[in-house]
């Protein structure tokens, strides 16, 4: 019989020698898993195949959907670390009854159509609303403002972070938080000396995935504040006013500002694990 690469590896792993039926096995995993990758990369590798590189150009407006995205999720990604922090914490480090509504809560925008959230928040937030007229007679108005924008985009993001940062502190051993207590640190201190940097990569996934959220955020976005367009809205807007041909540099722009902190947090999220 032939030695196959999964063959090697597993023996290299464990010194374990698999006979045939498990290498057909590990090959038929290779496989389906090889199958799944290729995919979800098709519709990437369409974009990079379609675009029009020696015609790229912007659209008017182009740069201030650019703009608008970043300044905005940057506002609302901040807003979501800060109340979000507690919630997880919280959520991590204390049993108490009826705690699952209180997840249901968290969950809930995440598992509501983006379209349907933004009905929602027009309910809700409308200028005929029963919390919008109050808001407007202090001078917040939450539709077509950048209030609303940063308003949609928290909705959109703050499930995600949340979620990775409740797994990043419950992965805290106890243990060490206890241990500083008892040597006479503050819940204050402890917290930021032995919890934080313990859960840093796991908050850190979750900013990453609060920022692509936040950035992406289209469905909420088009019905609370179609202005200021971001990124998503603009794309929209061009698609429908010129046609294909111009979204493909708004679109690249999208990938260029976006995916560089997931990426970075990948990387380090795996270099960490090869430590241990």
């Amino acid at each position: 019989m032939s030695i196959l690469p999964l063959d090697s590896a597993a023996a290299d792993f464990g010194g374990h020698h698999p006979n045939a039926g498990e290498a057909r096995r590990a090959w038929v995993v290779a496989a389906l898993g090889l199958a799944g990758l290729a995919f979800l990369a098709v519709p990437f590798f369409g974009l990079f195949i379609s675009t029009p590189w020696s015609q790229l150009q912007l659209q008017h407006g182009d740069l201030s959907s650019l703009r608008a995205s970043v300044i905005y999720t940057l506002v609302a990604v901040t807003l979501v670390v800060i109340f979000g922090t507690p919630v997880a914490w919280w959520l991590a480090r204390y049993e108490f009854r009826g705690k699952w509504a209180l997840e249901l809560l968290v969950l809930l925008p995440l598992l509501t159509p983006p379209l349907a959230m933004g009905l929602l928040l027009s309910m809700s937030y409308g200028p005929y609303s029963w919390a919008g007229q109050p808001l407007a007679q202090l001078g917040l108005t939450l539709t077509n403002t950048t209030n609303a924008f940063v308003l949609a985009q928290i909705y959109g993001s703050a499930p995600y972070f949340i979620v990775a940062a409740r797994s990043a502190f419950e992965g805290v051993p106890r243990e060490l938080e206890q241990m500083s207590l008892t040597l006479g640190q503050s819940p204050w201190r402890t917290f930021w000396r032995i919890t934080v940097p313990l859960a840093k990569l796991g908050l850190g996934a979750g900013v990453a995935l609060a920022w692509v959220r936040a950035l992406g955020e289209f469905g909420i976005v088009l019905i609370v504040a179609y202005y200021p367009q971001g990124i998503p809205v603009k794309l929209w807007v061009n698609l429908q006013d010129t046609g294909l041909s111009a979204v493909y540099p708004l679109l690249w722009l999208f990938f260029v500002i976006g995916l560089p902190l997931p990426l970075l947090m990948g990387a380090l999220s795996r270099r960490n694990s090869m430590r241990h």
